[in-house]
């Protein structure tokens, strides 16, 4: 496979300081770029390979609707505050500058064609020596740099920045072992159009009095300006989408903050951040107060901070798996089988040699390791946690919690509100009723709401045998007083 890239937006030097951020990304970003690109068994008979491009599809305008694409349109917006130093009356003393890069997949269809007299004719296979070729959808990446964009300016006039990503075919020529051309590859790839779109806005509204001076939020929106033919089927919206899109953000003299636990003074201007199709996460080394100058706007789920396991000894794609039981399934595929997998594509092929060649001590390392881990030093008072008296100390059916003034205990009637760091699940539940069933305290001094839902008609058997759910305190609306 190839690798495209282009660039639009100011001038820079691929190895200048301010890509630094960009690039310290990279790693997870290109898990992201290849989630789901190819699955287990990895060969193109499979069915879980019939269809794929699963995840940051950005199609033209148009698909959508006829329903042969996906949405045209993906967003983010990330909370940003100036970093030190201020000035006396504590305003930035420096200006905001912003890069950030646009990466994605674009669509390659390789052909097959076997050499018949004078004539290309298509198959579906072609076996040249040791090797075999099938027809397949390849990928290319491509990436758009967009730097030293000044956050200021951004609030007074919003950027947009064209994409272009033209056309093409290559064509590549089989040969036998005696250097008999028998066919060749064709790869073609359609044009890829949008726009980059970025812009901030102040926050507004009542702040706390610690909150920094200058706190804005940053927007950033790929569209998909391709055209649409009526009548089309996905394979074409596919052909001129954008695959697993994300934006990787890198600011200087400013600061992301979390939008999964916002800092008090910012969980109004963090739950206004609208994102549509992607979630910005902070990225870098974890320990900096909740905030990084890089973010991963990622269309996969996932946590601040995220890491590729150190033990993981390469791309697997399938990373909802765990990558030991992958490697022991590619390690049990039959040589048949196997080469199918490298027929089809060569990071396939890549992944079944690697799993070959794969050591009983890297093997090992996949299962786990020893890691030191200090002793659990938690208290309840002059209490150590583990003792039983903290036990007796605690009575989720009698104690009460205080929530907007109101004391909530069992038999209370609340109004469930998840917050941002509640799961999937969870968000769900906004806005029904349910009852408390109890309040619990755990080790670390937090506490936790048990709770029933109303309208749940196996509430009384979840009472019964101790299932709830659980939300912190200021997820629930008391309904009136505990009874």
């Amino acid at each position: 496979m190839t690798s495209t890239s282009t660039g639009t937006g100011t001038d820079i030097d691929p190895g200048s300081p301010r890509l630094d951020g960009l690039d310290r990304a990279r790693a997870i970003a290109d898990a992201v770029l290849y989630e789901g690109y190819l699955l287990y068994p990895y060969r193109a008979s499979s069915s879980k390979n019939q269809v794929r491009w699963q995840f940051g599809v950005v199609g033209p305008q148009g698909a959508y609707e006829a329903g042969s694409g996906e949405d045209a349109d993906m967003r983010t917006e990330c909370l940003l505050v100036p970093a030190a130093p201020t000035g006396p009356d504590r305003s930035p003393t420096t200006v905001p500058r912003l890069d950030l890069r646009l990466r994605f997949l674009r669509l390659q269809k390789r052909s097959v064609d076997q050499l018949l007299g004078d004539e290309f004719v298509p198959v579906p296979e072609l076996r040249c020596g040791d090797s075999t070729w099938l027809a397949w959808d390849e990928a290319v990446e491509a990436s758009v740099d967009v730097t030293d964009l000044e956050l200021e300016q951004l609030v007074l006039q919003p950027r947009t920045v064209s994409v272009e990503i033209p056309g093409g075919e290559d064509v590549e020529a089989l040969a036998d072992g005696s250097g008999v051309v028998i066919g060749r590859l064709r790869r073609h790839r359609r044009a890829v159009r949008g726009s980059i779109e970025v812009s901030c806005r102040p926050v507004t509204g009542p702040l706390a009095p610690d909150a920094p001076t200058g706190s804005v939020i940053l927007r950033v929106q790929l569209h998909n300006s391709g055209g649409w033919t009526v009548g089309g089927d996905r394979d074409q919206a596919l052909a001129q989408s954008f695959l697993g899109a994300h934006f990787v953000l890198a600011v200087r003299d400013a600061m992301f903050v979390s939008l999964l636990e916002p800092p008090p003074w910012a969980e109004e201007a963090a739950a206004a951040c609208d994102n549509h199709r992607c979630w910005p996460v902070l990225v870098g080394e974890e320990g900096s107060g909740g905030a990084s100058d890089t973010v991963l706007a990622s269309p996969i789920i996932l946590y601040d901070w995220p890491q590729i396991a150190a033990d993981s000894a390469g791309e697997l794609f399938d990373s909802t798996e765990i990558d030991e039981i992958l490697t022991l399934r590619v390690m049990t595929m039959t040589d048949e089988e196997k080469r199918q997998a490298r027929a089809t594509d060569p990071r396939a092929g890549a992944i079944v040699d690697r799993c070959d060649a794969m050591t009983a001590e890297g093997l090992a390392r996949l299962h786990g390791g020893n890691h030191e881990v200090s002793p659990p030093t938690f208290t309840t008072g002059d209490v150590p946690w583990w003792d039983p008296e903290v036990d007796s100390s605690v009575s989720p059916a009698t104690d009460s919690v205080e929530v907007q003034g109101i004391a909530v205990a069992k038999g209370s009637a609340v109004r469930l509100r998840p917050s941002r760091r509640a799961d999937a699940q969870d968000i769900f539940f906004t806005g029904q009723t349910a009852r408390v069933a109890g309040v619990h305290h755990d080790v670390d001094g937090n506490v936790h709401i048990a709770v029933v839902l109303d309208d749940d008609p196996a509430a009384d058997l979840h009472e019964w045998y101790g299932r709830y759910l659980y939300f912190a305190p200021d997820e629930v609306e008391p309904l009136g007083p505990s009874g």
